[in-house]
């Protein structure tokens, strides 16, 4: 391909002329840029209002939510001996309770073995259950008796004539018989420890040995590892008895296989962490706590959206300034549709019609603030808050306030509304523009190469033309020159 220096012919400068035309040719795509950063600040703009009203859905639900206003808390005069927790089931009330005893396991131990030394053979039986009488009650009237439980009794067989205490203990803790085993070893050998697994009389255990040597009872083989006092064995020894907590609530005994009561009144679990020298005072009452931080989440998050609408609508006559959004119908809409919303009324017939008659009040700037003293006069009244922010009729007049804004915010944010709609057109508006200035590009492109075309074209005529006058002014000059005419 042949080199081309446009202008040398004529003279011209052809590049310049060329680049000045398709500049004027390419102006409309600064206006065309121009424009696409303002729809993507719009696109900004709108994400930042759904975040904002995303987060203001979300903290009108919990103001909706009846379980926040029914919240009840627990205290008592001693939370070193009882404490408690309580459901909405729970009524406000109070009583006092005793702690006589603290549930605990059963434990039994047995006589010293010589380290490493084999146990015997045969099977022991673990069966889960409630002893009394003999050495299972204060008052130790007559020979102990066993009430097994509903669990049945899990058979462990020691058949290895070299199993040693270690190993009985791996096999009783692998059996799974609600009762947990340790060796213990000390100067004079080893002795084997069982506990029951959970606390409460009826969790005590009894242990049956069917022993290889032909005695079930004896002290020798096997049967030292039973515990069976109703049958006399002679085996394992009582260290502590299976016992339930026993405690009384103003006077009236109640008792537990553990130390909490989940169930002595209705709506609150109790827990008990020792036996108590005085009446420990317990009151159960409406906590407000967190509806009250609720409501001012709730400001906060209002407040907010409020502040970003009126900076992004507002325009500043001083500086010619304007925000994001300012002109913008669906935003000026919008704060309107919300400040209407806020600043209405209640569930009809409440005792409270609108956020001002709790105390939250609009302020000049639009936001909303609390007057402290008014809001917690109001808070004394629970029922009556829960009412006002809470009703939920199905989308009806009686709605209440945290209802209505709750479902107004999920019905911008659906897929089809408010903000999507609104995103897609923007979205669309980009595309076009990055059409639109992609076309203009192309057409001045097309119009340089045009432009050079016909440039190099009237070079070169131009430089023929150049050519041909020198040769005629060099003939005419010659033609002077002669003397023979």
């Amino acid at each position: 391909m042949g080199i081309s220096s446009p202008g040398i012919g004529s003279g011209l400068d052809i590049q310049g002329i060329v680049a000045k035309l398709v500049a004027l040719e390419k102006q409309p795509i600064q206006q065309l840029q121009v424009k696409a950063s303002g729809l993507n600040a719009k696109l900004s703009a709108y994400g930042q209002l759904k975040s904002q009203i995303a987060n203001l859905q979300d903290q009108a639900a919990k103001l909706g939510s009846t379980s926040s206003w029914e919240t009840m808390s627990v205290k008592s005069s001693n939370a070193g001996a009882v404490v408690g927790t309580a459901t909405s089931a729970a009524a406000p009330t109070a009583f006092s309770m005793e702690v006589s005893q603290l549930a605990r396991a059963q434990s039994a131990g047995s006589a010293v073995f010589g380290t490493g030394s084999a146990v015997g053979t045969g099977t022991l039986k673990i069966q889960l259950g409630a002893w009394s009488k003999g050495d299972f009650t204060p008052e130790a009237d007559g020979t102990a008796v066993f009430a097994p439980g509903a669990d049945p009794e899990v058979s462990i067989d020691i058949t290895a004539a070299d199993d040693t205490l270690a190993k009985v203990a791996a096999k009783i803790n692998a059996a799974n018989a609600g009762v947990n085993a340790t060796v213990l070893r000390d100067a004079s050998g080893e002795r084997l420890l069982m506990r029951s697994s959970a606390t409460g009389e009826e969790s005590g255990f009894r242990i049956q040995a069917t022993d290889d040597d032909g005695n079930n009872t004896d002290g020798a083989g096997l049967s030292r590892l039973a515990f069976d006092p109703e049958n006399a064995t002679d085996g394992l020894s009582l260290t502590q008895s299976a016992r339930d907590t026993l405690a009384t609530i103003n006077g009236v005994v109640v008792k537990s296989k553990n130390t909490t009561f989940a169930d002595a009144i209705e709506g609150l679990t109790l827990t008990v962490a020792q036996v108590t020298t005085a009446p420990v005072e317990v009151s159960i009452q409406r906590d407000t706590s967190g509806a009250r931080a609720n409501i001012t989440a709730f400001i906060d998050s209002y407040n907010a959206l409020t502040n970003a609408l009126a900076a992004m609508t507002r325009y500043n006559p001083a500086d010619k300034s304007a925000g994001t959004l300012q002109g913008d119908s669906t935003a000026v809409s919008l704060q309107s549709a919300l400040r209407q919303l806020v600043g209405g009324m209640g569930t009809p017939g409440g005792e409270f019609g609108r956020l001002s008659d709790i105390g939250v009040q609009f302020q000049a700037d639009g936001t909303l603030k609390a007057d402290a003293t008014k809001l917690d006069a109001a808070m004394a009244k629970p029922d009556a808050l829960k009412a006002f922010f809470a009703t939920d009729e199905e989308g009806t007049a009686s709605d209440g306030m945290a209802t209505r804004i709750k479902d107004f915010a999920a019905g911008m944010l659906s897929v089809d509304g408010l903000f999507a709609t609104k995103t897609k057109s923007i979205q669309g508006a980009v595309k076009r523009n990055t059409d639109d200035q992609e076309r203009v590009a192309d057409r001045a492109s097309r119009r340089e190469e045009q432009l050079l075309a016909q440039y190099n074209r009237l070079d070169a005529n131009l430089g023929k033309l150049s050519s041909l006058n020198a040769y005629i002014t060099q003939q005419v000059t010659q033609w002077n020159k002669r003397t023979d005419y």
